[in-house]
């Protein structure tokens, strides 16, 4: 079973609230019509009900109706929307007058439900540009409790005849958001990157943090800053397998781990590595994927307090349809961690 099988099955045997608030862009509405006719999601629409309905007749698509339609125009509606962003917002001056036109913009009404319990995840970005999305999701969701920085993963599917990786998969992070982590933030990623391993590549996470040193090999400020990350991560989740600082030939090839790391329980088995700058991941995703010839499914977001993904706005309609699966995937995964 591929990977996207796997999670295909996983959304389809627990179907979650998916909203997708640029309900009547093209692309979107035909990955809708793809999860609501396998029964992947329970898809929420924000729009007007028969302006939606008309671009999918245009598109020839026969199961949008089975959507649930949410109208932003609907003043009794969305009120209890207003009235919450008010209450998220108002010590940083929104007053409720504002908050009733915030709630007009889909990506803030999408968060909103999340928030009031009344769906469970979001994608968005084939209209609008990474920052409308992130901004959304961090004025009304915010980051997990202990977490303060949302990043960016990718699950690499390595070509059969690449030896390395745990069932042909590498999870890589932070390669989308955070330009110079401090410290802190490398933990936090680690964390989290962890999670995205288990929930979604399903793999059990083996993480390695990753410098050019290797145990001491080499002296710098940055591999100090990884030194300290390790040992934050070991008090934040101690039931993690993690270790470092190591180079990635170390971290991922068994016979370099053992003469570079003896005794480590990471080094040359690990499915996990967390790059110290957002340079250095995607600068290697990016030479992965053309190099190896590897799949990249990404970037995963990770951190914030319920599951919103963004799109590329040249996303095609089977890049929607898999980033939707990841999200009701990383929801699920989400439940079962509380």
């Amino acid at each position: 079973m591929t990977l996207f099988e796997r999670l295909r099955a996983t959304a389809k045997a627990a179907p979650q609230r998916l909203v997708l608030p640029e309900s009547t862009e093209p692309r979107t509405l035909q990955a809708a019509e793809v999860i609501i006719s396998e029964g992947l999601a329970d898809v929420i629409l924000i729009g007007d009900r028969e302006e939606i309905l008309s671009e999918a007749a245009k598109l020839h698509l026969t199961h949008i109706e089975q959507a649930t339609f949410v109208n932003p125009s609907d003043k009794e509606f969305v009120e209890k929307y207003a009235e919450l962003f008010f209450e998220l917002r108002k010590k940083k001056g929104v007053t409720i007058d504002v908050a009733r036109e915030q709630v007009k913009n889909s990506l803030y009404l999408g968060c909103l439900m999340i928030k009031a319990g009344d769906a469970d995840c979001m994608v968005a970005g084939a209209l609008s540009p990474t920052s409308h999305v992130l901004r959304a999701a961090f004025q009304v969701l915010k980051t997990k409790p202990g977490i303060s920085v949302v990043s960016g993963a990718f699950i690499m599917l390595l070509p059969e005849n690449v030896p390395y990786g745990d069932q042909h998969m590498l999870v890589f992070a932070d390669c989308a958001v955070v330009p110079d982590p401090t410290t802190e933030e490398l933990a936090q990623i680690a964390v989290e990157t962890a999670k995205t391993t288990k929930n979604i590549a399903g793999l059990d996470p083996v993480v390695a943090m990753l410098s050019f040193s290797t145990y001491g090999s080499a002296q710098h400020e940055r591999v100090d800053k990884v030194r300290n990350a390790v040992e934050l991560v070991h008090k934040m989740a101690p039931e993690l397998v993690v270790d470092g600082e190591m180079q990635s030939d170390a971290a991922i090839v068994p016979e370099i781990g053992e003469k570079k790391a003896p005794g480590s329980n990471v080094a040359g088995h690990a499915n996990t590595l967390i790059f110290p700058s957002l340079e250095v991941g995607n600068i290697a995703y990016k030479l992965v994927q053309r190099l190896a010839g590897a799949g990249a499914v990404g970037p995963i977001l990770q951190g914030l307090a319920a599951p919103v993904n963004d799109l590329s706005r040249g996303a095609t309609v089977e890049d929607i349809i898999n980033t939707i699966i990841v999200t009701c995937n990383q929801a699920i995964g989400e439940k079962k961690n509380k």
